[in-house]
């Protein structure tokens, strides 16, 4: 009998295939059955529904995605690094399309799975990478919900585009378009305003985790928001 892993590949690897073929019309338990070469049974016993095998097929689709972030090599340029972040990520969309709506386009309201939350800490490192380095004019979570609100409804928006209709020129004009929403050019010490030394202190805080209590910590952030908010 083949290992249980190499069939639950197996199935995931037919069931991303179909949708790539057929969309999600054509994605049924017959049809993923048949191209994986398993009965009917051992999908249910391996995904319980096809609701559990389409979130595996996302979370294997974010495995990818994150597999690529990971390999982008950074530099001493930490807003460019983010730039070729965004392009990474609109660049998976368009070329998983079926994939990518079942990572982004399907979530629960209020929910959040481990896949996401690995992705949200490579995009907090991104930015406070730009904090750090001075750059960074909003707060860091606040420039992480621009960068990701924008980047995936973009993505999004492109996928449900006639391909021959869609104008690409909006994945380069809305990133800098965001990218100068958050970021300033590189600072001339001591020319960095309140601001942005607010959002740089809170950036490196995690690097003196024994020095504040969790009540002076909080206390502290509260302060600093309020300073890059200004």
């Amino acid at each position: 009998m083949a290992d249980r892993e190499e069939v639950r590949r197996r199935i995931i690897d037919a069931t991303t295939k179909l949708l790539r073929e057929k969309g999600r019309e054509g994605v049924t338990t017959r049809t993923v059955a048949a191209e994986a070469g398993v009965q009917a049974p051992t999908l249910y016993r391996l995904f319980t529904d096809m609701n559990g095998l389409l979130e595996a097929v996302a979370a294997d689709g974010f495995e990818q995605y994150l597999a690529r972030k990971h390999s982008q090599v950074l530099t001493d340029d930490p807003v460019a690094d983010l730039r070729r972040g965004w392009d990474t990520h609109v660049g998976f969309g368009l070329e998983h399309p079926e994939q990518y709506l079942l990572m982004y386009g399907q979530l629960t309201p209020g929910a959040r799975s481990r896949s996401i939350e690995r992705t949200t800490a490579r995009l907090r490192m991104l930015v406070e990478r730009i904090a750090v380095a001075g750059r960074l004019s909003v707060s860091v979570e606040t420039a992480m919900d621009m960068v990701h609100s924008a980047g995936v409804g973009l993505t999004l928006n492109l996928i449900r585009t006639p391909p021959a209709e869609r104008d690409l020129t909006l994945i380069e004009r809305l990133r800098e378009a965001v990218l100068a929403a958050i970021t300033t050019e590189a600072p001339q010490a001591p020319a960095a305003g309140l601001a942005q030394r607010a959002v740089a202190l809170k950036a490196v805080l995690g690097e003196a985790d024994d020095l504040y209590t969790p009540g002076e910590r909080a206390l502290l952030e509260e302060l600093l928001d309020r300073a890059a908010a200004r």
